[in-house]
């Protein structure tokens, strides 16, 4: 879904911008904004979606983009164009483990095609799917930036690198 297909409703400027979210996520989202000059709030888009995003258990709502937009005072289609280009940002519920297998070209030639019909035989669930219990989500990227380490996958925060199905059941087996 893309920023077009959002309906323009959005959260009313307000004056109390605690309102908006817990005391915990709006700390967090200033001390992004302090790292930019007065007036330049708005360059914390990315840093405030994701604090957002992982505060509601990975993925934004619409409602949750607009708040931002009020939160860092800019038009809400600003952040629904930073929301829907970036592969980081989810729109719709993930699994407990967002599983991220780079496609591109290292990790192709490497065999993440071969490794991404594993896991898809493995999980019962094919690429954008969540398992049926909530626990995995596949998502097929664009570069994560470890060609050398080709083909790999991220969870969460941490990089798998030299794959093979082997050591892809036994991370996947290994996590809660």
């Amino acid at each position: 879904m893309g920023f077009k297909n959002l309906p323009m409703t959005t959260v009313k400027p307000t004056e109390n911008k605690e309102q908006l979210f817990s005391a915990e996520v709006r700390a967090e989202i200033d001390t992004w904004v302090a790292k930019y000059p007065e007036g330049w709030q708005q360059s914390a888009v990315m840093a405030a979606l994701r604090i957002v995003q992982d505060d509601n258990g990975g993925y934004l709502t619409q409602e949750l983009m607009d708040k931002v937009a009020a939160y860092l005072d800019m038009p809400p289609i600003s952040v629904y164009e930073v929301a829907t280009f970036y592969s980081m940002y989810e729109r719709n519920k993930v699994g407990k483990h967002k599983v991220c297998v780079c496609t591109n070209v290292s990790c192709m030639i490497n065999g993440s095609d071969k490794l991404v019909d594993h896991m898809e035989k493995k999980l019962g669930i094919t690429l954008g799917q969540t398992t049926e219990d909530g626990k995995f989500t596949l998502k097929e990227v664009e570069c994560l930036g470890a060609c050398g380490g080709a083909p790999m996958f991220q969870i969460g925060t941490k990089y798998y690198e030299n794959l093979t199905p082997e050591l892809v059941d036994s991370i996947l087996d290994g996590l809660e």
